[in-house]
């Protein structure tokens, strides 16, 4: 019979294996960038971000392939992109050996688009509920031609940044095992697969034990453990003084998170069903710790003093809310 300590047992196995592959994901990543020449901001907008959003990938399609949970996988990636805008900049800003200092581009550029993202997937959702509404009225279906929408957005996000680095000029790196750094990565990302499916069979364990909905296990505990890849990076990349890398990559793995690896869920799942209910009051939150976080970043273009310590209190805010929820005294989303 499968237990509390069995599931919390999966849960940390899981964590501890993504954590693994996430420093050799890290390094191959980072030597992989210095070899082809990127610029620092897409190093960490592309493939830094894509490479440790690895785990919600992962996520989105193993929940509704495997286990039939779309909504956990959902879930998890908006805790995930909650988890990355208040967490990671808290944490890296804190390791910085000073101000965290991110420029201009990050905050006029993959800022700006990431509010644009947030906007697309709301609007995925949105046409799922009006064109391909479920009985209760306030579900619908995402259907594949409707994730076509954020993939396509996405594919004008790679454009971007790749005029940005045919327009960059490069020192010339050649002392670079590419084909062990390619090895390396593709193993952390086997890893990273076997750590996420722990996770979702822990989260769907919790939900039996505790009679809540598993959604709310992937808003909190597979969000977190995912996007372990994403923090390890940012504050590694902070302690090194390249500060745009690490808030790049918190902007670039939140915009493939939602127009990526959550349309990917639906196209291998077929079609599923979201309930518009508890996607809203989620998404409405996530664009408010997007907003607090734009606003903390166009002061002097970096998190100092105070500041990380208020992105990281909104975060506990965040989960003191989903404790309510769970408990029963407050019902917007259970």
């Amino acid at each position: 019979m499968w237990t509390l300590a069995w599931f919390v047992a999966l849960a940390l196995f899981g964590t501890a294996v993504v954590w693994r592959a996430s420093g050799w994901l890290e390094t191959s990543a980072d030597r992989l960038s210095a070899y082809y020449g990127l610029p620092a901001i897409v190093q960490g907008a592309i493939v830094v971000a894509v490479g440790s959003s690895f785990p919600e990938l992962m996520t989105a399609v193993i929940a509704p392939l495997i286990h039939g949970e779309f909504e956990l996988g959902v879930g998890a990636i908006i805790g995930s992109a909650i988890f990355n805008v208040f967490v990671i900049p808290g944490l890296a800003a804190t390791f910085s050996p000073g101000a965290l200092d991110v420029g201009r581009d990050v905050v006029y550029k993959e800022a700006q688009f990431y509010i644009i993202s947030v906007a697309v997937f709301l609007l995925m959702c949105s046409f799922a509920v009006i064109y391909y509404p479920v009985e209760n009225g306030v579900s619908g279906t995402i259907t594949p031609t409707l994730a076509l929408i954020p993939i396509g957005t996405y594919l004008l996000y790679v454009f971007i940044q790749y005029q940005d680095t045919i327009e960059h000029d490069a020192p010339d790196v050649s002392e670079v095992g590419v084909r062990k750094q390619w090895a390396y990565l593709l193993a952390s990302l086997v890893l990273i697969t076997v750590g996420v499916e722990a996770l979702v069979r822990a989260a769907i364990g919790f939900g039996g034990v505790f009679g809540t909905p598993s959604f709310v296990w992937g808003l909190t505990v597979v969000a977190a453990a995912t996007s372990l890849p994403d923090a390890f990076v940012s504050v590694a990349a902070a302690k090194r003084d390249h500060d745009v890398t690490s808030i790049a990559n918190v902007f670039g793995s939140n915009v493939f998170d939602l127009l990526v690896a959550v349309p990917a869920g639906v196209i291998v799942a077929g079609a599923v069903t979201i309930d518009f209910g508890v996607a809203v009051p989620l998404i409405a939150f996530l664009t408010l710790a997007t907003i607090a976080l734009f606003a903390l970043l166009r002061t002097e273009f970096a998190l100092a003093a105070w500041e990380p310590g208020v992105v990281l209190g909104l975060y506990l805010a965040f989960l003191v809310w989903l404790l309510f929820e769970t408990v029963g005294l407050v019902g917007v989303l259970v």
